[in-house]
């Protein structure tokens, strides 16, 4: 029977990945409310081991997070009820209304994905009955028929809630009248019928050249144009959702260098953005096959997904003989999550939590040993460094328990502490994420490895991106043709 909602609602697809999809919610989050609309986020599916810690003791995928954050509004579970985060090339951990329910491969996740359309129409109708606008983000590409039977992220959600869809395509990587007539031409008529209008981002040189572009895939597709986004520089300024958000290595500045270690599965390097934006450090992220660089000042550990896995793909790249270099050079090194439990003497996993049970050594720079199982600690937390009392803010998200046997890095309150630090001080590690957006922590880190810091102020400078952002939006797509494009959705439920 259909549920009974007031909120208007309009989904943004994409014609491939990266299109542009979550920073364009978010702008058009920030545009709305700022017209005094109560607009909530929300993800269907995600595949991402980028996450956040919402306000209500679950995860999300972070590009949620920053929408939540556009639309000023308290992050909840409910607006990506499914988050896959990625443990080997062909399985990933799922997570349903911010919990973890098992370990899916590929080929079993489809056919576990009609089961979840019930808990993703339950998130989707909490939204609507809170907000006077939701703004739905499609993943992946619509156009992706080969998984439609089963799909709940883009059309087959779209399909059940009957939320009108806007297809959006990148031009900036080219052959975007193709990508979105082809999928005109690709998916079954009653999914075309949903799509309302198309946007084509990231724009770059004099828009009257792309007019005739423009009329092209409206005669060919009957879809409304509804804007021509230029390419939007300041969105580096903003965290990336997944690993195509990885930034490759910059121009040497002469400023102080730091490298993080992109392993494999690599998770929440949005933790070192705020390094990026300062002048004073050169921040390079160093993949596989890559030496870490001899003029390295400090070197970070980042979180994992697959810690044991990661920590063995380290090795096999030739890592941990880099990085006794490195020590022996009088460096630095920081493991945040994942990278705290490879710096110690042993990672352990008797469940099978991310594989096999089994068990790996560490690297032995810290005298500490991991555990991985029990439940998922998701949690905001603060405190101070315990030897030098910064206050920091950020979150723990994490599997496992480590028992250090040095002196702790950070004291949380109430007795707590977190993190190891050696007794040169130049070798420490905690699972506390977000500790680097804090202002006084990052120039507390800065002023250890002998960088200059600025008067960076990290988070202010995150809204007023999105501030411009909606701003660019406003001034570039049709945002009163796409409220009027939007309309309450019919959710159909069993009963």
């Amino acid at each position: 029977m259909p549920l009974d909602l007031h909120a208007r609602a309009l989904m943004i697809q994409g014609t491939g990945s990266d299109v542009g999809k979550s920073l364009l919610v978010a702008g058009l989050a920030r545009a709305f409310t700022r017209r005094g609309l109560r607009v909530l986020p929300f993800k269907p599916q995600n595949m991402s081991n980028n996450a956040a810690v919402t306000a209500d003791g679950g995860e999300i995928g972070r590009a949620q997070a920053l929408q939540a954050r556009a639309a000023r509004v308290p992050t909840s579970v409910h607006m990506n009820p499914v988050l896959l985060k990625p443990q080997t090339d062909v399985g990933a951990q799922v997570v349903v209304q911010g919990r973890v329910v098992g370990n899916a491969k590929a080929r079993e996740y489809q056919a576990i994905k009609p089961r979840l359309l019930g808990a993703v129409l339950d998130s989707f109708g909490r939204l609507a009955a809170e907000a006077d606008l939701v703004l739905v983000e499609g993943a992946g590409s619509a156009s992706e028929v080969n998984l439609r039977a089963s799909d709940i992220a883009n059309m087959g959600f779209a399909r059940a809630a009957d939320v009108p869809v806007v297809l959006v395509g990148d031009i900036d990587r080219g052959g975007v009248i193709a990508s979105l007539v082809g999928t005109k031409a690709v998916i079954e008529p009653g999914d075309a019928a949903m799509i309302v209008g198309f946007l084509v981002n990231r724009f770059r040189g004099d828009p009257s050249l792309f007019a005739d572009g423009m009329a092209r895939i409206a005669d060919e597709t009957g879809w409304t144009a509804l804007g021509l986004v230029p390419y939007f520089a300041e969105a580096q300024k903003l965290p990336a959702e997944d690993a195509l958000g990885i930034p490759g290595r910059g121009a040497s500045n002469g400023a102080v260098k730091v490298a993080v270690l992109a392993y494999p599965r690599i998770a929440n390097f949005d933790d070192f953005d705020p390094l990026r934006q300062e002048p004073g450090v050169d921040v390079a992220f160093i993949r596989p096959g890559e030496p870490i660089p001899g003029d390295t000042v400090l070197v970070i550990l980042p979180g994992s997904k697959a810690t044991i896995a990661d920590l063995a793909s380290l090795r096999e790249t030739g890592w941990d003989i880099d990085l006794k270099a490195h020590l022996r050079r009088g460096g630095h090194v920081l493991g945040i999550c994942g990278g705290y439990q490879m710096l110690g003497r042993s990672v352990a996993d008797p469940d099978g939590i991310e594989g096999e049970p089994g068990s790996i050594d560490g690297l032995a720079l810290l005298d500490a040993e991991t555990v991985l199982g029990g439940d998922k600690r998701l949690v905001e937390v603060s405190g101070t460094t315990i030897a030098e009392g910064v206050p920091f803010k950020g979150y723990e998200m994490h599997v496992g328990r480590t028992r250090a046997s040095q002196s702790p890095l950070l004291d949380l309150g109430g007795g707590r502490t977190d993190g190891a630090v050696d007794a040169t001080g130049r070798i420490a590690g905690c699972y506390i994420h977000g500790l680097l957006a804090d202002d006084r922590q990052r120039r507390h880190w800065l002023a250890r490895i002998g960088a200059a810091s600025s008067d960076l102020d990290y988070e202010a400078g995150i809204d007023a991106t999105l501030d411009a952002l909606a701003e660019h939006l406003e001034r570039h797509v049709d945002c009163t043709r796409l409220l009027e494009l939007a309309r309450v959705p019919t959710i159909k439920t069993a009963g």
